[in-house]
């Protein structure tokens, strides 16, 4: 309860909120947006893509592809590591601007004394072997380099992030997911091998079978806490030209968010690619699902294909959101178009920054210079700013035990009122360790020896926001939290946290990442991941904290 005493729901605060000069400011700052920062983002669009270009050449004309190159990289990071002096320097973290990351999560790490490590240069795949259908590439390789290389070959990573810009190495360290992960799990279950500097500079290669395989099981969702990740191997598959997209409607003021829960949850055969939901209000959603196709099949008479990818098509949710009135629909669609289909927009995220950028005319005169640079934006903004977004907007991903997803829909509705809302069926596997992110019950598993979560993407203004009422977001955010930790969920690093230490750990496994902490020396030298999500760290009390355990 917040706010009034007699409140019991977020989104029927009678009290309404008075503006502030910055509600005029937000407002007005889509002029600059348009005007500046998506001029400036296609520039620097372009320089990248050549830059990817070049760095993917060593693949092509060195004779070990850019293995050479990437040993002496990896050996200046390890002897800079060597170097440390543990009681002169602060925690180890990497040289990356803070405003490169995607999402919303407090970086006030880096705003503390700490030793950097430079990774700006591991940005090339060092080898793709078509014949073994693997590939390894460095940290700051992007999901949109990947498919760049393998889809011409008809391969693919198994899980494909749908925001190309994400790195390989935040993929893992992190919380990577994508449509095939109701089959395949996150995005570290398709790696083989890890290539991570410890703390005292030794280099060491983790894989599930080896004597790292503690770290190898440790590293995701460990932030880079355990170590510096400089390379990774991943496994590919077999994928085809194109994907049959089919758009499910589900309607009903009473029904539809259980029909969107049961949807979900059903097991799909072996020609399903990729299944994801859209909820668009409590009483309208769409499923979208996607499958394998030949050419012959998507080219044949009476086929509509679609190339969603050109600038002036409407957004994706947008598109989906038509078989509300048109009823389902299939439609063929190139598979690299279906793995970005949500990067012009962020999914629905480009709306808040430019209100009319979904409008046609927006898009056949400006959509070319779509999305907006991630660090642009954070960059050209002020602190004032920064914490009024951070007042209005949840930017949330948490995942729940897909029995639950119903109880987490209704839950979201009545607490926070909030559309619309991505859901992604996700299989964690159990892999006889506990690692950060398990799950208890091993009975309520299937053959294979996996269950299956839901994530739920939350990344709009809440309706309390946009009717004005008075809105109190980390009350909002501990709520959330709250309901997740007490029905065994989880919270995606992503998003603010205003979880305390006990309750983070409530949320996520402690054993197996204290175990691997205290083992590969990482006490002392980098943060512990709790210390890097919290917000406003004081790094003498970290620093004595980090001491003590050590």
């Amino acid at each position: 309860m917040v706010g009034n005493q007699d409140t019991t729901s977020f989104s029927t605060l009678p009290s309404k909120r008075k503006k502030v000069w910055m509600d005029y400011l937000i407002q007005l700052r889509c002029i600059f947006i348009i005007f500046v920062v998506l001029p400036i983002s296609f520039v620097i669009r372009f320089f990248k893509y050549v830059g990817d270009k070049n760095a993917e050449t060593y693949l092509f004309i060195d004779s070990d592809g850019g293995q050479s190159k990437h040993t002496s990289r990896v050996e200046k990071v390890a002897e800079h590591m060597r170097k440390r002096d543990p009681y002169k320097d602060g925690f180890v973290c990497t040289s990356r601007n803070p405003n490169h990351s995607i999402g919303m999560r407090n970086l006030d790490y880096k705003r503390v004394r700490h030793f950097e490590v430079d990774l700006s240069t591991f940005r090339s795949i060092i080898r793709f072997d078509k014949k073994q259908m693997i590939i390894k590439v460095e940290p700051m390789v992007t999901i949109s380099q990947i498919t760049r290389i393998t889809l011409p070959a008809s391969l693919s990573i198994p899980v494909v992030s749908e925001l190309g810009d994400l790195t390989v190495g935040g993929l893992i360290n992190g919380f990577g997911i994508g449509v095939s992960s109701f089959k395949y799990g996150s995005f570290s279950e398709m790696v083989i091998s890890m290539e991570i500097v410890l703390a005292d500079g030794q280099v060491v290669i983790a894989k599930k079978d080896n004597e790292y395989s503690d770290l190898f099981y440790g590293v995701p969702w460990s932030l880079g806490t355990l170590g510096i990740l400089v390379s990774a191997e991943i496994k590919l598959i077999r994928v085809a030209q194109y994907m049959k997209v089919t758009y499910k409607p589900i309607k009903g003021d009473a029904t539809c968010l259980r029909d969107v829960s049961e949807n979900l949850c059903l097991t799909y055969d072996h020609t399903i690619l990729g299944i994801e939901g859209i909820i668009y209000n409590p009483a309208n959603a769409v499923i979208v699902i996607g499958e394998y196709c030949t050419l012959l099949e998507a080219t044949r008479a009476g086929s509509v294909r679609n190339s969603i990818g050109w600038w002036f098509k409407p957004w994706f949710y947008q598109h989906a959101k038509k078989a509300l009135d048109k009823g389902q629909f299939t439609e063929y669609i190139p598979i690299k178009e279906y793995y970005q289909r949500h990067r012009r927009s962020y999914f629905w995220g480009c709306k808040l920054i430019i209100p009319f950028a979904d409008r046609w005319w927006f898009r056949y005169v400006l959509g070319w210079l779509m999305p907006p640079n991630i660090f642009l934006l954070k960059t050209t903004q002020t602190e004032a700013m920064r914490n009024y977004y951070h007042s209005k907007l949840l930017i949330q991903n948490v995942l729940v035990p897909n029995h639950k997803l119903y109880d987490a829909l209704k839950f979201i509705h009545r607490e926070i009122e909030i559309y619309p809302i991505w859901i992604c069926p996700i299989r964690l596997f159990y892999h006889g360790a506990k690692t950060m992110v398990c799950f208890e019950n091993n009975n309520d598993t299937n053959r294979y020896n996996s269950q299956v979560y839901s994530n739920i993407g939350i990344c709009h203004a809440p309706a309390a926001v946009t009717r004005g009422d008075v809105f109190i977001s980390s009350e909002v955010v501990k709520t959330l939290e709250d309901w997740v930790i007490e029905n065994h969920g989880f919270q995606s690093h992503l998003g603010v946290t205003e979880l305390s230490e006990r309750n983070f750990w409530r949320m996520f496994n402690r054993e197996h990442y204290e175990q691997c902490r205290a083992k590969y020396k990482s006490v002392g030298t980098f943060l512990d991941v709790y210390n890097k999500c919290k917000k406003e760290i004081k790094f003498d009390e970290v620093e004595q904290s980090e001491t003590l355990r050590n």
